[in-house]
């Protein structure tokens, strides 16, 4: 029988699981971040997961599952940061600051409160970490990758008229600060599936650089949001793999896996455009429209 040394990472059951739960992140991941991207809110998956290691922590403080509880806390930070961007009119980057430096500092603080525990135990949750996924981690991963599923496919429509043009959408009568806080909230979801296998400190990156690496190769909406989930499945199960064979911390494999996927698509991008002769775009046309996705909406119509 042939044998394939790939294949010896299923023979154990805690790769079983993290291959699961890296295939859920590498699908969900690029699809909220499209979503991100296109509002320029790339740096929000930063902010959040940062405040979910605050969760995190309060887990073990309290004795519950890390993941659950850092699920609600991550939840209420992302309502809480549309609250201060929206009612306070803060701007979005100090916003995300408080977000960062309260997540660190509430994670330190709180872990340290916990007898038996000091700063080394997040460091699964800040970095990731293969073995440390419980099938109890497995059954709640898959419970929010539906969940941000099931959003995604319901208000889809609505979010991309949102992010393309939000006048637009006020325009057509939708409920802007409403689905301003599904794309937060859905973004917290999206933190949390992903800490186990990249880490709350690069759960940012899967939800960026795939996207930024499709939209090197297209322009539509739909073809960048498909691509940008292809290249995050490849990059999260191959990251995720090469830890089972090179002692590494998976999420800085993933990463740079992912890293190396954008710089081949960058390259190809210009090779195509140099061979079809075409000008570079006026930078203030990349600035309102984003790299590799045009606005495809018109006032008075709603099309992805």
């Amino acid at each position: 029988m042939l044998d394939l040394p790939l294949l010896d990472l299923l023979k154990y059951d805690f790769m079983q699981r993290a291959l699961i739960v890296a295939v859920l992140v590498g699908l969900i991941a690029p699809v909220i971040g499209t979503f991100l991207v296109q509002r320029r809110l790339a740096l929000l998956g930063d902010g959040i997961g940062h405040v979910a290691l605050t969760g995190v922590a309060l887990g073990y403080l309290t004795g519950n599952s890390p993941v659950v509880v850092a699920l609600l806390v991550a939840g209420a930070a992302a309502v809480l940061i549309e609250l201060i961007r929206v009612r306070a009119r803060a701007s979005g980057d100090v916003a995300l600051a408080l977000l960062f430096y309260g997540g660190i500092a509430g994670g330190l603080l709180l872990i340290g409160l916990t007898p038996g525990a000091n700063s080394a135990t997040l460091t699964a949750f800040l970095f990731g970490s293969v073995s440390s996924v419980s099938q109890e981690d497995v059954w709640v991963i898959i419970g929010l990758a539906v969940v941000v599923i099931a959003v995604i496919g319901y208000f889809g429509r609505e979010l991309f008229v949102l992010c393309q043009d939000e006048e637009v959408a006020r325009a057509h009568g939708l409920p802007v600060r409403l689905l301003s806080m599904v794309i937060a909230v859905t973004a917290a979801l999206t933190v949390v599936l992903a800490m186990r296998v990249v880490g709350v400190l690069l759960v940012s990156a899967l939800m960026v650089v795939p996207v930024a690496a499709a939209q090197q190769l297209t322009r539509s909406f739909r073809v960048t949001m498909a691509l940008a989930v292809g290249i995050g499945v490849l990059c999260a199960v191959g990251g995720l793999s090469t830890t089972y064979y090179v002692d590494v911390a998976p999420g800085g494999a993933i990463v740079l896996l992912a890293l190396a996927v954008f710089t081949v698509a960058v390259a190809v991008s210009r090779l195509i455009r140099g061979r079809r002769g075409a000008p570079r775009a006026p930078r203030e046309e990349v600035e309102v429209a984003g790299a590799g996705t045009m606005p495809q909406t018109d006032r008075g119509s709603v099309s992805t």
